[in-house]
């Protein structure tokens, strides 16, 4: 597993050791349903948030500024885009509000990391389609919920309202950055609400451009 992870973490390094100084000008075009995700996330006052591949802290930056009241944590497996992200953070002048760490999406210690152990609020945004045990990362997730918490991921759909040729183009696209549409998100979604007890709720978004998916406690 150790082995597995590094590896994976190399490979996350490889591909945005350059791409993370232009990643958030190229991604608003195509990453449709993010600021959605996080216009609705509305966490309790002094409640705590985590991103779960928090990638350059964009979404993490929002979130904050738009719900001062909360405190905020993020990991990512890349050591490099958690520089740039720092450096973000640093920039916005959240660093006593926003705290980051590097860390495996499919099993991370919020404890020994953060000091926090569950999170009113738990958000993937575009990561699932990267991670090679996605099923095992939304579990990882559904598992740091604390009680009435909430978790919500948005990613790439399946294209199903849209022309063939634009789904077979884009996939194409995304096949050369390792990036997989997950077609079982929705039943994932289920299976794990009920093996946890918590309710499940899926909304394709821009005629299934984009899929967004909701664990609550």
């Amino acid at each position: 597993m150790a082995s597995a992870t590094g590896d994976h973490a190399g490979h996350m390094d490889a591909i945005y050791r350059s791409q993370r100084h232009f990643y958030d000008l190229t991604r608003k075009y195509y990453l449709l349903g993010r600021d959605r995700l996080i216009a609705e996330l509305a966490p309790p006052a002094g409640g705590a948030v985590i991103e779960i591949g928090c990638g350059t802290g964009r979404n993490l930056i929002a979130a904050a500024k738009r719900f001062p009241n909360a405190r905020y944590f993020g990991i990512d497996i890349s050591e490099a885009m958690l520089e740039t992200a720092r450096a973000n953070v640093a920039k916005a002048g959240l660093s006593d509000r926003i705290t980051l760490a590097q860390g495996d999406a499919t099993a991370f210690d919020a404890m020994a990391l953060f000091g926090v152990a569950r999170f009113d609020r738990v958000f993937q945004s575009y990561t699932l389609s990267m991670i090679p045990d996605w099923q095992g990362a939304l579990r990882e997730g559904a598992g740091k919920l604390a009680q009435g918490g909430r978790l919500d991921v948005v990613d790439f759909g399946q294209q199903e309202r849209l022309p063939g040729a634009f789904r077979a183009l884009l996939f194409g696209w995304l096949a050369q950055f390792d990036v997989s549409p997950r077609a079982e998100l929705p039943a994932t979604l289920d299976r794990i609400a009920a093996a946890n007890g918590l309710t499940a709720r899926f909304m394709p978004l821009y005629r299934g451009y984009a899929w967004s998916g909701r664990l609550s406690a």
